[in-house]
């Protein structure tokens, strides 16, 4: 699918993951090879994911690019269901199409339930490291920032986003350009997973190699030439 050639000129929106701030995009937005404008938004303001999307998209500009990471993907394509007009195009990293499994919904549901009754301390030390490359597990100054983001976030955030229903987000195909950016170590979400996300949008996934399922922290540098290379249409 051919990129329009205005795309360049177009803002892109950030959206986090799972108990994820827009700090989360800070070494990539640094490691973007140009000026262009970037929007990191927040997983506040609703209690669905349709709500989170209408709350960013009332204020965004007129055309837009989403890029989403994570959760952060399911909000994208329910700001493309609502407002396919306005979306130019869309950035999908390391997302997919699939609910959580009945386990994932338990131990999420049991995990809300249990921080409701204490103070909450951001995702759990286990939680964190599986969700990063192997290389990673013991970074204790990246586990901490992540951790930190989710006291920034607070408990409720964790209630409201454990609970997120994720089935039938995108109802209608999925017609703007699109482009599935995947981890070639992501311990939470499968090569399966990317390769049906990028059929749907009639795309390729393209895969990051050395990398766990956190592609803005662990390789925010390849992840911005990526993403300038597929934006301008251009090589580096």
């Amino acid at each position: 699918m051919s990129l329009p050639d205005n795309l360049e000129n177009l803002p892109v929106v950030l959206i986090p993951g799972f108990m994820l701030d827009e700090t989360l995009w800070d070494d990539f937005i640094a490691a973007f090879p140009d000026s262009r404008r970037f929007i990191p938004v927040s997983l506040n303001g609703g209690t669905t994911i349709q709500d989170i999307a209408a709350n960013i998209a009332q204020k965004l500009p007129e055309r837009f690019v989403l890029a989403g990471f994570s959760l952060g993907g399911y909000v994208a394509r329910a700001i493309y269901e609502a407002f396919p007009e306005r979306t130019a195009a869309m950035i999908l990293i390391a997302t997919s199409l699939r609910e959580d499994s009945p386990e994932q919904k338990k131990t999420r549901i049991a995990t809300a339930v249990t921080h409701s009754s204490r103070a909450f301390s951001g995702l759990s030390t286990m939680a964190i490291r599986k969700s990063l490359h192997a290389d990673l597990a013991d970074n204790t100054p990246l586990i901490d920032k992540i951790r930190d983001m989710g006291k920034r976030l607070g408990a409720h955030a964790f209630s409201v986003q454990s609970g997120l229903n994720r089935e039938r987000i995108t109802l209608k195909p999925v017609s703007c350009p699109t482009y599935v950016i995947a981890a070639e170590h992501d311990r939470l979400r499968s090569k399966e997973e990317a390769e049906e996300l990028a059929k749907l949008t009639g795309t390729r996934a393209v895969y990051i190699d050395g990398c766990g399922h956190l592609i803005p922290l662990e390789k925010p540098y390849e992840l911005a030439q990526l993403m300038y290379v597929w934006l301008n249409k251009k090589d580096l």
